[in-house]
């Protein structure tokens, strides 16, 4: 069987400017890289936004397993049959972090025959936006400590600096550390620590600002730390957020490249949703709203994770209202999370797949709590049986959903006809009554117990004493109408990985809460969960390797 990286190579992709013209955007408007990917210029997007707004749909999933769901394919075979059946459609995307391409998952831009295109770029430098948002972080983090390192004028307490450095891959030893050793002319010593890039506030700013001046403006509200009286220290206060915005300029244009049969797809912006908001750019989407009758976008992992931020997070802040959501699931990964073994899945087993089940039931009730039409992808594989599949569908009969069997990574737009059919169908009825969780007035412990009790299915939120209290500075503070962006492990509803299935009456436990305040939330760090990852025993790093002709071999 060809490995995606043979499928993607074996595709002859159109050149860019045919995509574009084919998107409704000009040549005038397109900063080409290479030939097969290009930026859209932030003047173009800034003029598509008085224009007539498309339909927004949103593909979301199961809680992952090792078996695999398959979003991002689904997402690309969606909108690939959407175009084929003659709606205009446009996909946007997040970038590929280069942490999990080395690490767990190898590349993440798509499967089989659903696929974005030139995929190694992708999956590796692509665009470089990644590379600027890093640099932006750290710039600021160099800023703070020169700024301790020259006489501290606005009086930053080393103690309270809570600004943490940034790199786009995983690696554990840099998650706390001392810095500034080695006397005086190294600096001041205080902790530190690194966050995975996509796990930046700089990566949520990217991601929710409107245009250049709202960025800058976002920038300028990050705190970094406190005083000892407690009052804030922003990146306006030590004049950084200038310098940052002028680094993030070129890279905010929004990234335009194809599908292996030739759809349209903005690729941009790459937060992880279990430890930050998990949506592609609202300059982004909004571009393709502005371009197509239809956009087919993805929130990462779990619909308890991406697709609730997606909905209380992105949609709030930019304005955006979903007209249908798609949830992605597996005959094999609900087994999973019935308690089959993963070399197990073959067999035909429907008594671990009723024990499974209630995972996909509860993800497709809560998306009906936004107000949103819910249609099942069941992304098949050859394993599955007649009585397997018939089973899913008569669970999902029951609460008025249809599950719908695609085959996209084999068999491209085609495979997944049925799908844009149905989903067609959604949003010709007009159903949707889009609404947040919950009110932006909320208190913010209460906008946790609303995710944790209604998504998550908990009992209640245990909250220690210093982690309410800092919660009330938030609000005393004046942030008491931000949103909460919880980061917790994505296998499980609850904060416990081992917990699979739809497990109920648990405590999400909150052992860390950071003011994301240019982001405009509250991040709600629960369980284990760590904001940079660690390399697995097996990375997938040791099978990359370039060929005897220089090409990538191994990324998959």
């Amino acid at each position: 069987m060809a490995t995606d990286l043979e499928i993607a190579r074996a595709a002859t992709l159109r050149p860019i400017a045919e995509i574009a013209a084919r998107a409704g955007i000009p040549d005038s408007a397109l900063e080409p890289y290479g030939k097969h990917k290009a930026k859209v210029s932030l003047d173009f997007a800034a003029e598509q936004g008085t224009k007539p707004q498309g339909k927004l749909v949103l593909v979301t999933g199961i809680s992952p397993t090792a078996a695999g769901e398959g979003k991002t394919t689904t997402t690309i075979g969606l909108g690939d049959a959407l175009n084929a059946r003659g709606t205009r459609t446009m996909i946007c995307l997040r970038e590929p972090s280069l942490g999990p391409c080395f690490g767990v998952k190898g590349g993440a831009a798509g499967g089989g025959r659903a696929q974005v295109a030139p995929m190694e770029d992708i999956n590796l430098h692509f665009t470089g936006d990644f590379h600027a948002i890093t640099s932006a972080n750290n710039l600021l983090a160099a800023l703070v400590d020169n700024h301790l390192y020259w006489g501290n004028e606005l009086g930053l307490d080393p103690r309270r600096v809570t600004w943490r450095r940034a790199m786009d891959m995983n690696d554990r030893n840099l998650r706390n550390m001392v810095v500034g050793l080695g006397g005086p002319a190294q600096g001041v010593p205080r902790e530190d620590g690194f966050d995975i890039t996509v796990a930046s506030e700089v990566m949520a700013i990217f991601c929710l600002a409107s245009g250049l001046d709202d960025l800058q403006d976002r920038l300028g509200r990050v705190i970094v730390g406190q005083r000892r009286d407690g009052t804030a220290v922003t990146a306006r206060d030590l004049k950084a957020d200038g310098a940052m915005a002028v680094l993030l300029r070129d890279a905010l244009a929004p990234n335009l490249v194809q599908t292996l049969e030739g759809s349209p797809a903005l690729v941009h912006g790459g937060p992880f949703a279990n430890i930050a908001h998990g949506c592609n750019s609202v300059m982004a989407t909004r571009l393709g709203l502005s371009l197509a009758e239809v956009v087919v976008t993805e929130a990462g992992f779990g619909a308890d994770l991406g697709a609730e931020k997606f909905c209380d997070i992105k949609c709030r802040a930019a304005g955006l209202a979903p007209s249908a959501c798609v949830v992605v699931a597996t005959v094999r990964a609900l087994k999973m999370h019935g308690g089959v073994a993963k070399a197990d899945l073959g067999r035909e087993d429907l008594t671990a797949l009723r024990a499974g089940l209630p995972n996909l039931l509860c993800h497709v009730e809560n998306m009906g709590k936004f107000g949103l039409p819910v249609v099942v992808a069941l992304n098949s594989f050859t394993s599955d049986t007649a009585a397997e599949i018939a089973l899913v569908r008569d669970a999902l009969s029951a609460l008025g959903t249809e599950a719908v069997p695609c085959t996209h990574w084999a068999d491209g737009a085609a495979g997944a006809s049925a799908l844009a059919e149905a989903v067609g169908r959604l949003l010709g009825e007009g159903q949707a009554r889009f609404r947040p969780l919950y009110p932006a007035e909320m208190p913010l412990a209460d906008k946790l117990r609303a995710i944790a009790r209604e998504i998550y299915r908990a009992a209640d939120v245990s909250l220690p004493a210093p982690v309410a209290a800092r919660l009330d500075r938030f609000e005393k503070a004046g942030f008491g109408g931000s949103g909460v962006c919880v980061a917790k492990t994505q296998y499980s509803f609850s904060a416990d990985p081992s917990l699979l299935g739809a497990p109920e009456g648990h405590t999400l436990p909150v052992r860390e809460v950071r003011l994301s305040a240019g982001a405009g939330f509250v991040v709600a760090i629960c369980g284990e969960v760590m904001t940079m990852p660690g390399l697995p025993r097996r990375p997938a790093a040791e099978a990359i390797r370039l060929d005897a002709e220089g090409r990538i071999d191994g990324l998959f």
